[in-house]
Formats: C-alpha cells, structure tokens, sequence
C-alpha cells in the first residue's frame, strides 16, 4: 500500500471530564494515562492525538480508546487525514507556532 496524505490519519480525541468527586478525579486521570500508554500525545489540556498510518490503524487506535472510556463526562474522536492536518495553524499568543514533524516511524501492526 502506498503511503500518501490522504492515507495516513490523525486520531484526536477531546475530552471534558467530571472532577467534582475524589472517584471522578481518579477516573479522569486514569483516562488520561491510558491515552498515554496508547500512544497519543497531548496536544492541548483535554486534547490529545496520535498519528495512524491508515484508516485501519485509526480503527485500532479508536476501539482502544472506547475499551477505557471513564463512566462520565464526554469524550469525541475526531479523525483527519496527514493532508488535512497540513492545513492546520497553531498560535502560541499572536505569534505562529511551529508545527510538529510528523513521525519518522512508520507503524508496522
């Protein structure tokens, strides 16, 4: 399969979360962690992303993250391609913020 960007994928995956309760707290941190040891990184507070290779990593990617949804608050899953991606312009005040190399590791699975 050839690699192209509009092949490979972006996952976001924004979140609110309760905090009110010490279990909530619990839940919402034990999300997060488990976004991390799945590979996303944060990209703001409550968003976080993780490169796919294709549209069936991005499945994975998906289903992953479904398996450990906390019991409340609300969470979206937002894909779009590398080309899309591309499109994308982050401010760090009024200045334009680099953006991120995209991996030098292709995902083999």
């Amino acid at each position: 399969m050839e690699l192209n960007g509009y092949r490979i994928m972006w996952v976001f995956v924004f979140f609110d979360l309760p905090t009110d309760t010490k279990r909530d707290r619990k839940n919402a941190a034990n999300f997060r962690k488990n976004l991390i040891k799945s590979g996303f990184s944060m990209f703001q507070y409550s968003v976080y992303i993780r490169h796919a290779a294709s549209s069936q990593a991005a499945d994975a990617h998906e289903r992953r993250v479904k398996a450990f949804l906390p019991p409340k608050g609300r969470v979206s899953i937002l894909r779009v391609t590398d080309k899309q991606f591309g499109f994308m312009k982050n401010y760090w005040g009024k200045e334009i913020e680099p953006k991120e190399p995209p991996p030098l590791q292709l995902e083999l699975f």
